[in-house]
């Protein structure tokens, strides 16, 4: 047993980075990190009840993201003009949740069933996506393979190709539901994926397989923003004496687990069919969903 310095959290060296190599390995495959289940991990296993627990889960993205990333890029599946798109968004929205939950909102639990009830009907258009019956493949999808191309990003639309078909998206769309986005990730300590990919998936109808690289990315930019928000300004903005730093030790350990979690769902996932993927991701936001309604009800 260890016992980390700044949360006073006592566990299993080894148990912070074995829960997040499991979650991440399965999450990642569909564009999100795992962070909103290692949050209530640790609040309700490790008992890190205070706010520094959010900077600590921001942390955790940090360190693990970027060899999914990396490893995404390498196959040829990474939208890095998606990724740009959504950081314009949800990093001015990020700092403003920050700012509202420091400020306003110690408590943000009257704003967890309006999350909680939107996040569930993206689960359920998810799932009527994956109950559909699928159309034929394009002719020349065989020869294209899961590699992204052409993709080309203006201050009107964002285009991409992906398996013989081409996917547009209005520029100033995303960026506006990323702000909105970054606003619900500043206010509850997450870096947006776990809403970004399903609404992109569930909305827009773009492949989970293409966008999973950007959703990550995307992350990892919000939650660099987050951790520098929470160890620089948070200070001027919470009570004396509440710690808000993130404890470095526990979020590192997190961070290596997930580290090979998200390298090796990023390598799994071109092996796996779409339907299964979408389907983590249902299962990923109906938890969230639940979670946050069951908040709002029972403490």
């Amino acid at each position: 047993m260890v016992e980390f310095p700044i949360s006073g959290v006592e566990t299993y060296w080894w148990l912070p980075a074995l829960v997040a190599f499991c979650i991440s390995s399965v999450t990642s495959t569909a564009g999100v990190t795992g962070a909103f289940i290692l949050l209530p991990f640790s609040v309700s296993v490790l008992k890190y009840t205070t706010p520094g627990a959010i900077p600590t889960n921001l942390l955790f993205n940090v360190v693990a993201i970027p060899p999914g990333v990396w490893r995404y890029h390498r196959e040829g599946r990474m939208l890095w003009s998606l990724a740009w798109a959504t950081a314009l968004g949800t990093l001015p929205g990020l700092v403003v949740g920050a700012f509202i939950r420091l400020k306003y909102l110690p408590d943000p639990r009257s704003f967890k069933l309006f999350v909680g009830l939107v996040l569930l009907h993206l689960g359920i258009k998810l799932a009527q996506d994956i109950l559909r019956r699928r159309k034929p493949a394009p002719a020349n999808a065989a020869n294209a393979g899961r590699r992204i191309t052409r993709q080309r990003l203006t201050a009107s639309k964002f285009t991409y190709e992906y398996e013989g078909e081409t996917y547009t998206v209005s520029t100033w769309s995303i960026v506006m539901v990323a702000l909105a986005v970054g606003m619900i990730g500043g206010i509850y300590g997450i870096g947006g994926g776990a809403i970004l990919s399903p609404y992109f998936v569930a909305m827009y109808h773009l492949p989970v397989h293409s966008i999973a690289g950007a959703m990550l990315l995307g992350t990892f930019m919000t939650s660099v923003l987050g951790v520098i928000i929470y160890i620089v300004i948070s200070p001027f903005l919470t009570p004396d004496g509440m710690v808000v730093m993130p404890d470095w030790y526990l979020g590192l350990s997190f961070g290596l687990g997930g580290a090979f979690g998200t390298y090796l769902g990023a390598r799994l996932q071109r092996h796996l069919p779409p339907r299964l993927v979408k389907t983590i991701l249902v299962l990923v936001i109906v938890f969230i969903a639940v979670r946050y309604i069951g908040g709002f009800f029972w403490r």
